[in-house]
């Protein structure tokens, strides 16, 4: 049995640009969904802006706060509805003010874990 090589991966400086924030990093992760689900391989950023992480590591990150339930599926539900709608939801209409309140709740615990993470300023 031959040995086995340790190769390090060649590691380059890229200029990344941090979002700006949670909801902006939601925004683009449901952006990157749509794009995968229309058939696109994101090996670029879609937006052309390169970007310190992968959508897959927004996707584990609301994973994670889902399975130690920092948040629940009401709360996912919203994040998934409203981003696909790329707009958050008004806390002035009444209809919303609940969905508003589970957002910022949700967005609040995945800034913790996004600036963490190096993700978001």
């Amino acid at each position: 049995m031959g040995r086995i090589r340790y190769n390090p991966r060649p590691t380059y400086e890229i200029e990344c640009l941090l979002f700006a924030n949670s909801e902006e990093a939601w925004f683009w992760f449901i952006r990157c969904q749509r794009l995968r689900s229309e058939g696109a391989r994101l090996e670029n950023a879609p937006d052309g802006i390169p970007r310190p992480c992968s959508p897959d590591d927004i996707y584990l990150s609301v994973m994670s706060l889902l399975r130690s339930r920092f948040i629940d599926m009401e709360h996912l539900r919203v994040l998934w509805k409203y981003g696909l709608r790329e707009l958050p939801p008004d806390p002035r209409c009444r209809r919303e003010e609940r969905h508003a309140r589970l957002w910022d709740e949700a967005l609040d615990r995945l800034t913790t874990v996004l600036r963490e993470k190096g993700i978001s300023a």
